[in-house]
């Protein structure tokens, strides 16, 4: 008889336990998401802390064991690992591509451990830059490149999202839009394939309100620069990309098949010739991490935009691979 897998479903660990790594346990915490979450930190008080923190909230979000773990070890039982270790922005001048380098070493470390103590768990990445580090981290893991995923736009996707639900007045989630490629300055809005209520935003009249494209772009920017903004403001990011994590942690732990924008690697999606890239397409998410892609008819302009996003992440790639050993 085949002997069966000792992963403890619905069980979570968090690698870094800073403000994405909080912000993700609080999100599947008060979404009850999982039976355990594990959080380990290189400050392993902290760590402590902050499970003893979310645990007193568990009469009023319901019964899930929060502990901090010891070492890797303690998350051989998980079935999905939350990578959010690593340096953040320092400044709103500093954009994600700069980040690459301090965070190369710490994250090769991370896999290596990951993968010595569990190698079954489906990884989501969302350290940035996010699209670079995922490649990193299938290019030096054992497992499945469809077990590694990165946030990628998914966060750019659900910003642009609600803006476009307040413009046009409708629930977000009534919004079907996508930004691709990049996690950052070259991702793409893919306006023709935009909709609600099944009706294309482009060059039409939706709730009475003509597509501007003018006012289009703005909007987009906005969604854009939103982390820049916010960075300016408080510092750093974490809410939003917390209840992301939270969203494909959903889709993993209840093998839903949903379909989100994630980097994965390009396969030659839309002529794109880069073997070494990562970036965002819609992917089917279940227990086994990416299970399919989606891709959507793009006008010949987004996809040329696809392609010149995908080499700015190979240049990225380049040089990384000319200053380490990646």
């Amino acid at each position: 008889m085949e002997k069966a897998s000792h992963i403890q479903r619905r069980t979570v660990g968090i690698v870094g336990a800073g403000n994405v790594g909080v912000a993700a346990a609080y999100a599947l915490f008060n979404q009850h998401l999982a039976s355990e979450l594990v959080l380990l930190d290189k400050d392993a008080e902290r760590a402590k802390g902050e499970a003893m923190d979310l645990m007193h909230g568990q009469v009023l979000a319901g019964r899930t064991t929060v502990r901090a773990a010891d070492d890797y070890a303690d998350l051989a039982d998980v079935q999905l690992i939350v990578i959010s270790a690593g340096v953040g922005q320092s400044s709103p001048d500093e954009s994600r591509l700069e980040l690459l380098d301090r965070n190369a070493g710490i994250f090769e470390e991370i896999i290596g451990e990951l993968d010595r103590h569990a190698p079954e768990a489906v990884l989501v990445v969302a350290t940035n830059p996010v699209d670079v580090l995922t490649r990193i981290a299938q290019a030096k893991s054992e497992r499945p490149p469809e077990r590694i995923i990165g946030t990628g736009t998914l966060l750019d996707t659900a910003r642009f999202r609600a803006l476009l639900g307040r413009r046009y007045g409708v629930d977000p989630r009534s919004v079907h839009a996508y930004i691709l490629g990049e996690h950052g300055d070259s991702e793409v809005p893919i306006w023709s394939q935009a909709t609600i209520g099944g009706r294309p935003l482009e060059a039409s009249e939706v709730l009475d309100r003509p597509f501007d494209a003018d006012a289009m772009r703005q909007l987009f920017e906005e969604a854009r620069n939103a982390a820049y903004e916010i960075i300016q403001r408080k510092g750093h990011t974490d809410s939003a990309i917390g209840v992301v994590i939270a969203r494909l942690a959903r889709a993993v732990l209840n093998d839903e098949r949903s379909v989100q924008p994630v980097s994965v690697p390009a396969e030659n999606a839309y002529d794109i010739d880069a073997d070494e890239v990562c970036l965002s397409l819609p992917c089917v998410i279940g227990r086994g991490g990416v299970e399919g892609r989606v891709l959507p008819d793009l006008s010949a302009s987004e996809a040329d935009d696809l392609r010149v996003s995908a080499r700015a992440l190979t240049e990225s790639w380049t040089e990384l691979q000319e200053s380490t050993d990646v």
